[in-house]
């Protein structure tokens, strides 16, 4: 029996359904009607294609794997494969992946004659506990991460833990920075490490899953408390964009949480023990605490068009202590600079 968690969202509430083997299974939550199945090279031969072969009117669409892939072209080129199928405003789009595959096709979904519905079936630890969750869909532009976008909200999200047994383990660590995020925000619990282990999946994957839900019922379109998962996350999208996307978001995210935390001693927000804390806690689950050869001021100006910004003011996600974060506004370059400085090499 699945472990559902309902949302109430604008415009009405959908269930999360997590269960082993839910992707065997997904016909009783299917609607009528067709239904197209949005994957990537790579998960299509995993997952994509027997899905589609036991659906009972459907068809596959695939776009190649990889954030960098996360464009407009690639959103036109979705639209070719809806008309191809011959999906109407009765059919559902289906997204099978990551959360890149989430966010496009959940962009596509939105847009696509007006809005079709919309099936969130999330395949790395990542999505299922971050981007499948909210309705924020999107894709990137050259200047910027999801600087294109709408709110969707899915008619339901189906999360299998056992796909987790093919994800490769730097995509499991790359999970672990958002979990680790959720328990910074609001779940202090998921900073335990015996709650980390493969065998914990799905225990860890609800209690993250309903930190998320309990911020976005508060806040459904990011206008005020809902800023607060974006902990780490100015940093971290400016560590993408700046690397040309050879550091994978959760890696990007695990630095950047690192960095807010310093950032957050540095502006006498908290203690120096909360920042070697979170340090210690990226560091135990394998994911990067340093800059490695990144430019400090590369990295700030790549902050400019960080869509938490408004109006050319800074704006970060801190933290007063563990479960305490605050949105702190206008913090000084040279503090930034200088926590960019001390996480190089």
């Amino acid at each position: 029996m699945a472990d559902s968690i309902r949302v109430t969202a604008p415009g009405g509430a959908y269930d999360i359904h997590i269960s082993k083997g839910i992707l065997e299974n997904i016909n009783p939550y299917l609607p009528a009607g067709k239904s197209v199945v949005i994957t990537n090279t790579t998960l299509a031969p995993l997952y994509g294609k027997g899905l589609v072969n036991r659906l009972p009117d459907a068809a596959l669409a695939e776009m190649t794997d990889g954030e960098q892939y996360k464009t407009l072209d690639t959103v036109s080129k979705l639209y070719d494969a809806l008309v191809d199928a011959g999906l109407d405003r009765s059919g559902t789009v289906i997204a099978l992946g990551g959360g890149v595959v989430g966010d496009t096709a959940g962009f596509v979904a939105a847009t696509y004659m007006r809005g079709v519905r919309l099936i969130q079936i999330p395949t790395s630890l990542l999505s299922m506990v971050d981007s499948s969750v909210g309705g924020k869909v999107g894709v990137d532009l050259p200047q910027g991460k999801n600087l294109v976008g709408a709110f969707k909200q899915p008619d339901c999200v189906l999360i299998d833990p056992e796909v987790l047994a093919t994800l490769p383990e730097r995509e499991w660590r790359c999970g672990m920075g958002e979990i680790i995020k959720h328990g910074l925000l609001a779940d202090e619990g998921l900073l335990a490490p015996e709650l980390w282990a493969k065998d914990r999946a799905a225990e860890l994957v609800r209690r993250a899953v309903q930190v998320k839900v309990d911020v976005v019922q508060q806040d459904p379109y990011e206008k005020g408390v809902r800023a607060h998962l974006n902990l780490g996350h100015t940093f971290a999208h400016a560590i993408e964009r700046v690397s040309n996307y050879s550091w994978l978001h959760g890696e990007a995210v695990g630095v950047g949480l690192v960095a807010a935390a310093r950032l957050s001693y540095a502006l006498g927000l908290c203690n120096s023990e909360l920042a070697e804390e979170v340090e210690d806690i990226v560091d135990k689950v394998g994911l990067p605490t340093r800059l490695g050869s990144l430019d400090a001021e590369n990295l700030f100006s790549a902050m400019g068009t960080d869509k938490k910004w408004q109006a050319g003011h800074s704006r970060f996600i801190l933290l007063r202590g563990i479960c305490q974060p605050v949105i702190v506004e206008d913090v000084p370059k040279a503090a930034v600079i200088q926590v960019l400085q001390e996480l190089a090499g």
